[in-house]
C-alpha cells in the first residue's frame, strides 16, 4: 500500500483545472519570473504617507494590485499584515486576491500555514477551495509537524488546480537551527523535506505544483533542490540577496527559481508608474541572469 507521504499524482482527467505548475510556467515565460511581495509594514504605510489603518491599508494595496497585476506573474500578500486589522483586513485581502487573479497574476498567498487533521483540512478549505473568498493561485504552508501534516492541502490543491508552496530553507537565519538539523535517515531536515516534494511532483511536467521556499541568501544550499517544482527564493533587495546570487544558491535548479522581491519593489510608490518602472528594472535584471 503507497503511504500518504508517498502517494504520486494522478494524471489529470480532461475535466481537471490546468495544475499550477503549468500556470506558473507559462505566467513565467511570458511576464518574467519575478514574483512581488504585498506586505503592508507599518514603516511602508508611513513612507506612502498613509495612516496605519484599514484605510491605509486598502489604499496601499489596491494601488499596487492596480499597478502590478497585469504584468509580474506572482504577486504575494502577506496575510499577517491583513489580520493585524481583523475581519476588516482580511476584507482587503479577499479584495485584493480577487482583483489580482481577475488582471492576470498569479497570487501566492504567504500564511505559513501548519497544523495536523481537520486544522490542515479547514486551512486548505480557506485557501485552497474555490468557492472561498480567500482562494488563491497556491499557499505557504510548513512541514514541521510531519511533511504528512499536509495532505489536505496537497489534495486539495491538487483538486482545484492550485499549488503549495513548503517551506524548506528558509531566509532567516534561525531557521538552520531546525532545518539543517539531521533526521532520522542521516540527511537535513530540510533534505527530507525537499525529497518529499519530488515525490509529489513525480511525473509532472512542464512543472510540479508542490513548490519549496528556499532563501536566496543562502549562499550555497548544500541540498538537492531538483524538486520538479518552482523554488520561491524570498531575501532579494531589502535582505541583501542580490539577482547575481541566485545561480550559486540554486545551480542546476536555478531556471525553476520564483526570486520574491518586496520593499525593493514597494519602496518605489506611492505612483503607480514608479512601482512599474521598478518591477520592470527588477524582470529585466532576473531574465539577464536565469535566462
Amino acid at each position: 500500500m503507497t503511504s500518504p507521504e508517498t502517494r504520486r499524482p494522478s494524471s489529470p482527467s480532461p475535466s481537471s483545472p490546468e495544475p499550477f505548475g503549468a500556470r506558473l510556467r507559462r505566467a513565467m515565460d511570458t511576464r518574467g519570473p519575478l514574483c512581488v511581495g504585498i506586505d503592508p509594514h507599518p514603516s511602508l504605510l508611513t513612507a506612502w504617507g498613509l495612516d496605519d489603518d484599514v484605510a491605509g491599508l486598502e489604499r496601499f494595496t489596491r494601488t499596487v494590485v492596480d499597478a502590478l497585476a497585469d504584468r509580474v506573474a506572482v504577486l504575494k500578500p502577506q496575510s499577517a499584515f491583513f489580520e493585524r486589522f481583523g475581519s476588516r483586513g482580511v476584507a482587503v485581502l479577499e479584495r485584493a486576491i480577487a482583483d489580482a487573479r481577475s488582471a492576470g497574476a498569479l497570487v501566492l498567498t504567504d500564511a505559513k500555514r501548519g497544523d495536523i487533521g481537520s486544522t490542515m483540512a479547514a486551512y486548505a478549505a480557506a485557501y485552497l477551495d474555490p468557492g472561498s473568498p480567500l482562494f488563491s493561485d497556491a499557499v505557504t504552508v510548513s512541514p514541521y509537524l510531519g511533511f504528512g501534516s499536509l495532505r489536505p492541502a496537497l489534495d486539495a490543491a491538487r483538486s482545484a488546480g492550485a499549488g503549495v508552496f513548503v517551506l524548506a530553507l528558509t531566509s532567516n537565519p534561525e531557521g538552520a537551527e531546525v532545518q539543517r538539523a539531521t533526521a532520522a535517515g542521516g540527511a537535513s531536515v530540510a533534505q527530507t523535506v525537499l525529497d518529499h516534494i519530488a515525490r509529489e511532483n513525480a511525473g509532472a511536467r512542464p512543472l510540479g505544483s508542490v513548490g519549496a521556499v528556499v532563501g536566496a541568501t543562502l549562499g550555497e544550499a548544500g541540498v538537492n533542490l531538483s524538486v520538479g517544482g518552482p523554488l520561491l527564493a524570498p531575501g532579494l533587495g531589502a535582505q541583501g540577496a542580490t539577482a547575481e546570487d541566485l545561480p550559486r544558491v540554486f545551480g542546476d535548479a536555478v531556471g525553476n527559481v520564483v526570486p520574491s522581491i518586496s520593499r525593493g519593489v514597494l519602496g518605489h510608490g506611492p505612483s503607480a508608474v514608479a512601482l512599474r518602472e521598478s518591477a520592470a528594472r527588477e524582470t529585466d535584471r532576473l531574465r539577464a541572469v536565469l535566462g
